[in-house]
């Protein structure tokens, strides 16, 4: 029998196989789900599915598209924003 603390069904179940030969049972965190648009609400591409704390590790570049709006709105929504602002101004 397992820990109580690895009972949880919040923790992903891998089978690994050890240098012994033996196949073991790793117990790991599951991965949070995607980012989604401010907009439109569509998976967010170029973001990182993970926790926070491997978060904090990556690079800046790596959390979210270098781009205005990027990591809060998808290509297309921000798209149709900056030409709403564009026409706005003129």
């Amino acid at each position: 029998m397992v820990r109580r603390a690895l009972r949880s069904r919040s923790l992903r179940r891998i089978k690994v196989k050890v240098p012994g030969g033996r196949v073991v049972t790793h117990y790991k965190r599951r991965k949070p789900s995607p980012a989604k648009c401010g907009g439109c609400g569509a998976v967010l591409k170029g973001i990182a599915r993970e926790r926070p704390r491997k978060m904090q590790n990556i690079p800046k570049t790596r959390k979210r598209p270098q781009r205005p709006y990027g990591g809060v709105l998808c290509s297309k929504c921000a798209r149709v924003l900056l030409k709403e602002k564009v026409k706005s101004l003129g």
